[in-house]
């Protein structure tokens, strides 16, 4: 894992570079981007980003799980979960970064 983190000043700065918007611009265009599909979640909507993922949100029911240390049953609560479902696109180019990275990281003789 390389170990970078994107943040949301990165996607705004990513903005401003490729689609020439001002900074201030692109960070509230990424702002309401990001609460546009957190609005839809929390509503139990699904969204979907063709070519990237699907996000939805789950009922789960009241089910009986167990303490790993004492051993003892307790109730678990039911509860709303969001789900996030990598696209076939996604999932192919994670695949190829993957494999380009073992290959270039070889030892050459």
């Amino acid at each position: 894992m390389s170990g970078k983190t994107i943040t949301r000043a990165d996607l705004a700065e990513a903005v401003f570079r490729k689609v020439g918007l001002s900074r201030t611009e692109s960070a509230e265009l990424v702002e309401m981007v990001i609460d546009e599909v957190c609005c839809a979640i929390v509503r139990g909507d699904s969204v979907k980003l063709s070519s990237f993922a699907t996000f939805q949100v789950r009922e789960k029911k009241e089910r009986i799980g167990r303490n790993p240390k004492t051993g003892e049953e307790v109730p678990i609560s039911p509860r709303r979960v969001m789900t996030f479902k990598a696209s076939n696109v996604l999932k192919n180019r994670v695949l190829k970064g993957h494999v380009s990275r073992k290959v270039k990281g070889k030892a050459k003789p």
